[in-house]
């Protein structure tokens, strides 16, 4: 497989080696189960799910598929992308030892700038998007976004970043977001808010502030918070309200 064929994917890798939500993908792959897999790599089943969506959110495409029956009653098992993400994992990481190797060999100092090559993050969403607008208004830029699915939304930033962006219409970026600036709602929001809606296919068990997981579109999800738990049921549209100056914007390397 090439990696230059596989774009999409390419944006789910990170830092290949070491990221505990690749390593969950390798688990499932071995262990056909999510709950197995969260066993073996050490974390919840909650948290298994959340590395699961927000790889899934990266690739534009669903990496796990559920798999209905058999004698343990069911599990799950890697999509075909799910698969070629590993492999493509793989890859990226003799490269980059190969790599290390060479500039070691070069240099002695290569170790502290490097490491932030891989960066991770904790911002649990993370949807590669579209720039469709750029407006000014003083100090601060409005910047219109959609996703690959054409949910449309809002980004809040500097007038001063959006130079150094040098952001324009039809840009490739990456908007991410934390879970914690999502509120989450069981009916519709005012036009004037920064809404995305979606199913909900997760939520907590939490009486008072929950969190919830809504499918946006095939393949992306987003995770938000809500204080009304209780009138939120799967399978229900819900509605997502994201202040515009939560939002991250980050650009992918060239």
């Amino acid at each position: 497989m090439s990696i230059k064929k596989s774009n999409d994917l390419g944006k789910a890798l990170g830092s290949a080696k070491t990221d505990k939500r690749l390593d969950i993908l390798r688990k499932i792959e071995d262990a056909g189960s999510i709950s197995q897999a969260a066993r073996m790599s050490g974390v919840s089943y909650k948290a298994a799910w959340q590395a699961i969506d927000v790889l899934s959110n990266l690739a534009g495409t669903p990496l796990v598929e559920k798999v209905v029956g058999g004698a343990g009653g069911g599990g799950a098992r890697l999509s075909l992308a799910g698969k070629n993400l590993l492999h493509a994992s793989a890859e990226l990481t003799q490269m980059k030892e190969q790599l290390m190797r060479q500039s070691s060999a070069a240099s002695k100092t290569h170790s502290s700038s490097t490491k932030l090559l891989g960066l991770r993050t904790t911002m649990r969403n993370q949807f590669p998007s579209t720039v469709k607008s750029v407006v000014k208004k003083g100090a601060i830029v409005r910047v219109g976004l959609t996703t690959k699915g054409g949910n449309f939304f809002h980004a809040s930033i500097t007038s001063t970043s959006a130079e150094l962006f040098e952001l324009k219409e039809n840009q490739q970026i990456l908007a991410l977001c934390k879970a914690t600036a999502v509120n989450v709602y069981p009916y519709p929001l005012p036009k004037q808010k920064n809404v995305i809606s979606g199913i909900v296919i997760r939520k907590s068990r939490s009486k008072e502030m929950g969190e919830v997981n809504l499918l946006i579109e095939p393949g992306i999800t987003l995770a938000g918070m809500t204080k009304q738990t209780a009138l939120l049921k799967i399978g229900d549209e819900a509605y997502a309200d994201i202040d515009a100056t939560a939002w991250v914007l980050a650009l992918p390397e060239v």
